[in-house]
């Protein structure tokens, strides 16, 4: 494991596991989580507790990987992606207390072997999205995505086969 720029920045690793070769760029918050062989993450991303990151992926800047989501191997995620694990987020509970782990529900959310997703795209929760497919940049993932498909726009829609 690289960490690189480490003496002029803040690095947030916490019980994390990291592959061999894998290389992290400076400002990484990440925890309990799990990061593959000769993996490449970049500077100001989160990644979550429980989040299992399969080998030779490519994490760019500015992404958020929340708890639930699960990234095989080969994947590519450009800038800012965001991912969501509430399908009804809320800040409290109806008796005005902060919501906990136990008033939400987690869903999970797949990125198979060799998908790509393009640069500021979300992706809501529970959902897979199949091998080799291509999420377009700035796309909003609603529902699952095939298998070798491109996909693209708001909500995301079947562009092409690969």
């Amino acid at each position: 494991m690289e960490i690189l720029n480490s003496e002029t920045a803040y690095h947030c690793l916490k019980n994390v596991k990291i592959g061999e070769g894998t290389r992290i760029f400076q400002f990484v918050n990440a925890y309990n989580c799990e990061l593959g062989n000769d993996c490449k993450v970049g500077a100001f991303v989160e990644i979550q507790k429980g989040v299992p990151i399969g080998n030779r992926c490519k994490i760019s800047s500015h992404s958020f990987l929340c708890e639930g989501v699960v990234i095989e191997d080969d994947v590519f995620i450009g800038h800012s992606v965001t991912f969501i694990n509430d399908r009804f987020p809320r800040a409290s509970v109806a008796e005005g207390k902060l919501q906990t782990e136990e008033d939400w529900t987690l869903e999970y959310t797949t990125v198979k072997k060799g998908a790509s997703i393009g640069s500021g795209s979300t992706i809501l929760c529970g959902i897979t999205i199949g091998e080799n497919a291509i999420v377009g940049a700035g796309s909003v993932v609603t529902k699952d995505v095939a298998p070798n498909t491109i996909v693209i726009g708001n909500p995301a829609k079947k562009m092409r086969d690969i």
